[in-house]
């Protein structure tokens, strides 16, 4: 247990990884029965609910436990004290776990709402303290982090309000906030710090390019497009999605995406990133399809882009790289991880296909696609998993 507490990303890492693999459980269990009609009446729509579990009952584990990490070296500040991450850790897991049967019993799902909401809150102040102690030159991409996640306690508050009010629109407009105000804005203030200083590591000669006026474009747009999905004029979005995707690819170029292939772990941060382009573009596609009219659209094929392509490559790659510089142990990508990490990206094009293919591919393929999580994700819980309850390799505390 001392091991376990002794720095912020060992519990939450843990936590995010039971949940990588509990919510895929669930929703697959639930594809499974409904196949078969004898699926178990949720309380809260089931799509809700595998909204909720996978933009705000996965994701914050892994993004407090990095922001807990590496907000402090950002901005030379003091470090999260233990009573904070651990509080919010324990009510965000609290929480996350209760919801699983409160899918099912009456009012328990706003019980596990509000004691992941408050979780939450305790980490969200406890890097707001740190940021407003610190005395570094740049804040810019350390407040915008602290804002997205401020943001995503909005849209976890919202789903409560949907869940107390029994109101779908409310449900609506917390995956909005969540995916293009929370999880976007604060992936890319991450990549935007992380993928060229990381590069610099790595490529020789190497010139950091990271200007922050296409950054802040990028999540202009981000909002923007989660207002429009509010107010349901999804058609007119690719106005803004298209522009960003060329951002996107502006970026990849410039990061310098070819000479980052010599280093597994770097490259999975490049790779990661492609598929923010990727997703933008398809969203702008499908965008334009129902601004022309057209019969033929892309369904779910942009947001799963975006769920499993950007953000899990990313959740993989950085929890991988965290995993292992702060376990004393060696900042290399085994053929392993390699591996599991290349898993991601079958998993996003089988998911992905169904959709974009619906006369060639058949559903099955989101089985199939449930399978593959759960054997990767699994397979890297194996791996990594027993490091968070375990001493550093390199005998160090922490």
């Amino acid at each position: 247990m001392a091991h376990l507490t002794a720095a912020p990303h060992r519990p939450l890492f843990l936590a995010g990884t039971l949940q990588t693999l509990l919510v895929i459980l669930w929703w697959g269990f639930t594809l499974e029965t409904r196949q078969y009609g004898t699926t178990l009446a949720t309380l809260i729509p089931e799509t809700a609910a595998h909204g909720w579990l996978m933009i705000y009952g996965l994701f914050p584990f892994f993004i407090f436990g990095f922001l807990f990490t590496a907000l402090p070296n950002w901005v030379e500040s003091g470090k999260i004290a233990q009573r904070d991450y651990l509080g919010s850790a324990g009510l965000m897991a609290l929480g996350a776990g209760l919801f699983y049967p409160g899918l099912y019993v009456p009012y328990l799902a706003g019980i596990a709402l509000i004691l992941h909401a408050l979780g939450w809150s305790i980490g969200l102040l406890a890097l707001g303290r740190i940021l407003r102690g610190a005395r570094h030159p740049d804040m810019r991409q350390p407040w915008l982090a602290w804002a997205a996640t401020a943001a995503g306690l909005a849209g976890a508050l919202a789903f409560l309000g949907g869940v107390v009010l029994d109101s779908v629109p409310w449900m609506r407009a917390a995956m909005a906030i969540g995916a293009w105000g929370f999880l976007i804005p604060l992936f890319l203030a991450v990549c935007h710090r992380m993928i060229p200083w990381f590069t610099s590591r790595i490529v020789p000669n190497y010139v950091i390019v990271r200007p922050h006026g296409p950054l802040w474009a990028m999540v202009a747009a981000s909002l923007c497009h989660g207002v429009m999905v509010v107010l349901e004029l999804e058609r007119w979005t690719w106005l803004i999605d298209l522009p960003s995707a060329g951002l996107a690819v502006w970026f990849i170029a410039r990061w310098g995406i070819v000479p980052a292939m010599r280093e597994r772990l770097l490259a999975m941060l490049h790779i990661g990133f492609v598929w923010s382009a990727v997703s933008l573009t398809l969203h702008g596609l499908d965008s334009l399809l129902a601004f022309a009219g057209a019969e033929y659209r892309l369904g779910l094929a942009p947001m799963h882009a975006l769920g499993i392509g950007f953000f899990g490559s990313m959740l993989l790659a950085m929890a991988s790289r965290v995993t292992l510089g702060h376990s004393g142990r060696p900042l290399k990508a085994d053929a392993l991880t390699w591996g599991l990490f290349w898993m991601v990206q079958l998993i996003a094009l089988t998911r992905m296909l169904p959709d974009l293919l619906p006369g060639l591919i058949a559903y099955r393929a989101m089985n199939l696609a449930v399978l593959l999580w759960l054997a990767t994700f699994g397979i890297w819980a194996w791996k990594y998993a027993p490091i968070y309850w375990r001493a550093r390799a390199d005998g160090k505390p922490g």
